[in-house]
């Protein structure tokens, strides 16, 4: 007799940023009756408000459907729906890892681009069956004999039995519900065993504490049950044992092989480690599961709450994000311009952005932001090396032996239209061309380029550029020795710390002219006379002055001798000198921010 693991199908579907994934999941939920048609919502598992403004997923979710196969036989699908955005792979690999098989949907119209490859190698590396789905075949502009001949080219997958589909009308979904029951297995795994479950992803809810997303690897996991975290060796109880199917359904037990929700009265958002093995606390499972490579964070910057009291609001508001996003880091920092704040590090600029936002909304913060940096590694003279993340930490420069920074490997893809201008984007940006192959009219390029050179504003001239059809995705590559030096500001004498930054020496001047101009414009005039200054070490750069507010002292000098005259101005000019002196230069915070927000205007 078949057991019931032989019927449960867990898979996530991996796609390309708008390539329909999410309408894919919407349609699946409707046709599996997980909803009724009214319940029903365009991008049912992108709950959060910014997921559904920008029409990306950012959080990995995971939903329970049954599925009456036409052999007559119910299954069981678990789907995780995945992040498309480079910036949130770790999303994807933390999903994959719950799966044993993977959709791949391809736009039928744009073919294969930068983030299809990443996902569907992450998939592959996870040992997945992969049914290829081309999503938007009822569009005029769908070509689906060169989009398959692509895939074949391009990802080396046999696209015969691809499955041509519109996620939007509901087009062969059907096909593709009978494809996951046909060609993805079923999970391996023993109710007889002791508990051995892995820890997916977990969130902060104000009633429950926190709930865990986990996928039973053997055992089971039932109500009142006494389990134990593995690497940190917690034990806790469980209260509630429960399936999203997307609504919250509460269970008695999850068996070997299913996904589910877990709570357990567990107040300490990092008593949860994502990827973590959990177990039963009286018999205990053997070994540990491998859990998913740590993300590193890549991209670091200073956040400042606008109001000095919001600092404590600040530092829970973010243990809460750091629950739902372990790839997020945080450090408390202080800097003389902007107070006390945290130091943060981020996998990339949207991952930066999405957190920036998620912070202002979910927890009502009015945040400044410092300019984004990346890791140096500093090689001093004293054979030590140190990882620097703050251009404020930078030791004396006549300590330090060499200077080495991060490369990527980028992967660009684009229509060959386009490429003059992207070749000389990433020329610009002090980029080496690896590869450049034509797939049909599109070309595939492959780069290296520093990273600090992709912070501030690569992905936007990219976008612009190709009139945004270019695709970019990147992976680290190696550190390597370079000419960097760190350019700091001075207002009225004063080093503005916030607005310190690290450039390749060549930029140097540039990036300092630059936001020398810019805070001319910013700082309001005082009654003296201030110098906004760019230097490196103790050479200037740049300069602007701030001309001063003048009181017109001759105004009630009458005729008489011009001495008189030039003795008010004499007087005025010693009392703006001495004003210069003692004279504090106030910068006001939207200055901060109009500054930070650097960008090559060119």
């Amino acid at each position: 007799m078949a057991s019931y693991i032989d019927n449960i199908r867990n898979f996530s579907i991996v796609a390309h940023i708008d390539h329909g994934k999410s309408t894919l999941a919407d349609r699946i939920i409707e046709m599996c009756g997980g909803l009724e048609k009214r319940e029903m919502q365009a991008q049912v598992l992108d709950s959060m408000d910014i997921e559904k403004e920008r029409g990306i997923t950012i959080k990995a979710q995971a939903v329970r459907l049954l599925y009456k196969a036409k052999n007559g036989q119910t299954y069981t699908f678990n789907l995780i729906d995945t992040p498309g955005h480079v910036d949130f792979s770790y999303e994807v690999s933390r999903s994959l890892a719950a799966c044993e098989g993977s959709i791949l949907v391809v736009d039928a119209s744009q073919g294969v681009e930068a983030q299809t490859l990443a996902n569907v190698y992450q998939a592959i590396d996870n040992g997945h069956e992969i049914i290829t789905v081309l999503n938007k075949v009822d569009l005029p502009a769908a070509d689906v004999d060169r989009v398959q001949e692509q895939i074949h080219e391009v990802i080396g997958l046999d696209t015969e039995n691809a499955i041509g589909i519109s996620a939007k009308t509901g087009l062969n979904v059907d096909q593709v519900l009978e494809a996951i029951v046909e060609y993805l297995p079923a999970p391996k795994g023993d109710e007889t065993k002791p508990l051995k479950a892995l820890l997916v992803d977990s969130w902060y809810d104000a009633y429950l504490g926190v709930v865990i997303l986990v996928r039973v690897i053997d055992g089971s996991i039932q109500k009142g049950m006494k389990i134990k975290m593995m690497s940190n060796g917690a034990n806790h109880t469980i209260d509630s044992v429960g399936i999203f199917t997307p609504k919250k359904v509460q269970l008695d037990s999850l068996r070997a092989g299913e996904v589910g929700f877990i709570t357990a009265n567990i107040k300490q958002v990092a008593d949860c480690n994502v990827g973590d093995t959990i177990t039963d606390e009286k018999r205990q499972c053997d070994s540990a599961l491998s859990g998913f490579k740590q993300s590193k964070p890549v991209v670091f910057c200073g956040l400042y709450p606008t109001d000095a009291g919001e600092f404590n609001h600040l530092k829970e508001s973010l243990g809460k994000l750091r629950l739902n996003d372990t790839s997020f880091e945080f450090e408390a920092e202080s800097s003389n311009a902007l107070g006390f704040g945290f130091r943060c590090g981020f996998l990339g600029l949207l991952h930066l952005e999405i957190i920036q936002e998620r912070l202002d909304r979910e927890f009502d913060l009015d945040l400044i932001t410092t300019a984004p940096s990346v890791i140096y590694k500093m090689h001093m003279r004293s054979g030590d090396v140190i990882d620097m993340h703050n251009p404020v930490d930078m030791p004396d420069p006549t300590h330090i032996e060499y200077m080495e920074e991060p490369w990527i490997k980028a992967t660009i893809m684009l229509p060959d239209e386009y490429l003059g201008t992207v070749l000389s984007l990433c020329t610009e940006k002090r980029g080496e061309q690896l590869d450049l192959n034509y797939v049909g009219n599109r070309v595939m390029l492959i780069y290296r380029l520093p990273l600090n050179e992709i912070v501030y504003d690569f992905y936007d001239r990219l976008k612009s550029c190709s009139k945004g059809y270019a695709s970019f995705d990147w992976q680290m590559d190696e550190y390597r020795r370079s000419d960097l030096a760190k350019v700091s500001i001075l207002v009225n004498a004063e080093l503005v710390d916030a607005l310190s930054m690290i450039v390749h020496k060549s930029k140097a001047e540039y990036r300092g002219r630059e936001i020398c101009t810019r805070l001319k414009d910013l700082i309001p005039r005082h009654m003296f006379a201030i110098p906004i200054q760019a230097a490196i070490g103790g050479k200037i750069i740049a300069r602007e002055t701030i001309s001063a507010m003048r009181k017109d002292v001759t105004a009630k000098c009458y005729g008489g001798d011009v001495t008189r005259k030039r003795k008010l101005l004499d007087k005025q000019k010693a009392g703006k000198k001495r004003m210069r002196q003692f004279g504090k230069v106030e910068i006001p915070q939207s200055a901060f921010i109009a500054a930070l927000k650097v960008k090559d205007e060119k």
